[in-house]
């Protein structure tokens, strides 16, 4: 094996130029695909944030018909026992925080016209802790002494032709069916990443909402966590202990469907991609073996007159290959490593993404498994085109690879 790794080493340096071109093409591969798979990683990522901080959190605790019809009928899905369960919450070393929350809708009314809302009762001090990925368009967040304040959705506000310090009248139905309204101050307007949330998001103090559904239970408890890879841990465990009933827990991920559909589409681009890179990259490899193995039939049909066995010379060939794309594959980590750390030092500006408001700065997210991965589809991909000219290569009788010299 020794002699066959040292004469592969050789031969490739006979064919200076071609070996020289065949190497770039591995190493452009490779580095393509750790810049490529960064960029995605990164993209999941700053999603899954932009999701978890300006909506949803990390986990949501409450009744399990809540989470599709709580909105409509929050009376129906009430907590029994909050407190207790707030204070397990808490205890748990993950937990950086817990939010009360009660979401129901109504009608804002501007004076003019009505328009439906969805409005989150919320802590707003813990809330602000939370909403880091929420944007002010105006005004300013709304916060625990604000009684009678409201920030609404971009959104919102258009429709309703509305700005930091106006009124408003919120409409809502009561837990006894009755009607009841609410006048509000807009203290803000607010961006979040979804098109769709700041459509129909209203934000009012808990105990304004409490007062306005004329109840003094809560919908649910919001947890945030000291980190989002926490989440999965957290969860088990809490799904675990919860007492028997309607009590369930949701992660964000089950929270936000969106976010599985658009990291399903991007698999399936970057599945498409890595494709792609593997062709060019095989076609690249069988295009060189093929030339060099033309010019050398000659020294493989003199191995096989000396008597050496064809599983030689297709190991000679495949040793060739392998140490090409071994040698690509290192050289194509290094440039991929070298060019993630300069891009995500200067940061790609990006337009908003669809269906979203706003725009973000993209990085390259390195992870060792998507480095491994792309150095190993390099090298195999090297390997596996050499495969075939390699046994073509000891198809041909000996006397002709002979006299393929002359």
């Amino acid at each position: 094996m020794r002699d066959l790794t040292r004469l592969g080493f050789r031969n490739l340096l006979r064919n200076r130029v071609r070996t020289a071109i065949t190497l770039a093409v591995v190493t452009f591969g490779v580095c393509g695909l750790i810049l490529s798979g960064g960029f995605i990683r990164d993209i999941f990522v700053q999603l899954g944030e932009a999701l978890i901080h300006s909506q949803s959190g990390h986990a949501q605790i409450g009744r399990e018909a809540l989470f599709s019809f709580g909105s409509r009928s929050p009376e129906r899905y009430l907590l029994e026992k909050p407190e207790a369960l707030r204070s397990y919450l808490a205890e748990q070393p993950e937990v950086k925080n817990v939010m009360a929350r009660i979401t129901f809708s109504g009608l804002l009314n501007n004076g003019k016209t009505d328009y439906p809302v969805i409005v989150d009762g919320i802590e707003a001090d813990r809330e602000n802790e939370l909403g880091t990925f929420l944007h002010l368009v105006s005004g300013r967040m709304l916060t625990d002494k604000d009684q009678y304040g409201a920030v609404i959705g971009e959104g919102v506000a258009n429709a309703l032709r509305l700005k930091a310090g106006d009124q408003a009248t919120l409409l809502v139905n009561t837990i006894d069916g009755a009607m009841n309204t609410l006048d509000v101050e807009i203290v803000g307007v607010f961006q979040s990443f979804s098109k769709d949330f700041d459509a129909r998001a209203m934000r009012i103090a808990l105990p304004d909402a409490q007062s306005l559904l004329a109840t003094d239970g809560i919908g649910k408890y919001v947890l945030e966590l000291h980190r989002t890879d926490q989440t999965a841990a957290l969860v088990q465990r809490v799904r675990a202990n919860l007492p028997a009933g309607d009590v369930v827990v949701r992660d964000w991920e089950e929270l936000n469907d969106f976010y599985g559909k658009a990291v399903e589409l991007y698999q399936q681009q970057f599945g498409f991609l890595k494709a792609t890179i593997l062709l060019m990259v095989c076609l690249s490899v069988i295009n060189t073996v093929n030339m060099s193995l033309a010019e050398r039939s000659w020294e493989f049909g003199t191995m096989r007159a000396l008597g050496n066995r064809n599983r030689t010379v297709i190991g000679l060939i495949l040793t060739e290959s392998l140490v090409l794309g071994l040698a690509g594959a290192l050289i194509g980590t290094l440039f991929g490593l070298l060019l993630a750390a300069v891009i995500s030092g200067i940061g790609i500006p990006m337009p908003p993404p669809p269906n979203a408001n706003l725009g973000y700065d993209a990085y390259i997210r390195i992870e060792t498994s998507d480095v491994l991965e792309s150095a190993l589809i390099g090298t195999c991909a090297t390997l596996i085109a050499a495969i075939y000219p390699a046994w073509r290569t000891t198809r041909l009788s000996i006397i002709d690879a002979l006299r393929a010299r002359e």
